[in-house]
């Protein structure tokens, strides 16, 4: 069935709100196991609320919303198809992204496989509501190219905070701060980590919403116009941090957070 033909949130799709015990036990799962990618979809799921849900409503029910819902378009597919932006200038997102994707080992379809792990398609509600959370997770790789944040440990707690304000999922949040506390742990930095978090929350509320985006027009633009228009900001804090820890001997590269981590950030 097309998408534009679900309903905008089916029967069976539970709006619950935060629910910490479920939070708590797959967080001591994540501990145990820093790779079980799936236990970081779990708190995702059970961190999101009726904010999420209310975003997800507003886009959903939007003229821009409701022209990306006609025509269907499959973000990971269409990111994947390398040969459709080989054309494309140096300076545009589109090779700033390829270039990321390249280097990284990383492909669109490859996160939604991991999302799958989690919960196939089959075992989702069919509703619009998850065509839009499906979207937020599919535009993940471009929040990295757009805002500058690498996929080294301190890059992906940054984004974390950035993601948050994108999308209002406390569960996001949760996660960037045990992170975070985490590599204060290990490190012993005196790097302002969790200004870094900070950072990419403000930077993140000034930002407009990037998975709202036409995304195969932003793929053409400039990517220094891009991050004007959608008034991305620069990660100040996360650089000085990387000075801070080149300094003590530590590359923020060295530091791991484990592939569960990475795949939301």
């Amino acid at each position: 069935m097309p998408i534009a033909d679900l309903p905008l949130v089916a029967p069976e799709r539970k709006v619950s709100g935060l629910r910490p015990l479920k939070v708590l036990r797959h967080f001591g799962k994540l501990v145990e196991n820093k790779e079980d990618t799936e236990q970081v979809f779990h708190i995702m799921e059970a961190t999101r609320g009726r904010r999420s849900h209310a975003q997800a409503r507003d886009f959903i029910q939007s003229s821009e919303g409701q022209r990306f819902l006609a025509e269907g378009q499959d973000i990971p597919a269409m990111l994947d198809d390398h040969i459709r932006w080989a054309d494309c200038p140096p300076g545009s997102v589109a090779a700033h992204y390829l270039a990321f994707m390249k280097r990284e080992g990383l492909s669109a379809a490859g996160l939604v496989a991991e999302s799958h792990r989690w919960a196939s398609p089959e075992s989702l509600p069919q509703d619009q509501t998850q065509w839009y959370f499906d979207r937020l997770r599919d535009t993940h790789d471009l929040f990295h190219v757009l805002t500058g944040y690498g996929r080294d440990a301190l890059g992906e707690v940054s984004l974390l905070g950035f993601s948050y304000e994108q999308n209002h999922n406390t569960g996001i949040l949760f996660i960037a701060y045990a992170a975070a506390r985490q590599i204060k742990k290990v490190s012993g930095t005196k790097a302002p980590i969790f200004a870094a978090i900070g950072e990419g929350r403000r930077l993140g509320r000034a930002a407009a919403w990037i998975a709202h985006q036409d995304i195969a027009a932003l793929m053409h633009e400039n990517i220094d116009a891009a991050r004007a228009r959608l008034k991305i900001g620069k990660p100040t804090v996360y650089r000085q941090c990387l000075r801070i820890l080149e300094a003590e001997g530590t590359a923020s590269e060295q530091l791991t957070l484990g592939g569960a981590v990475t795949q939301v950030a």
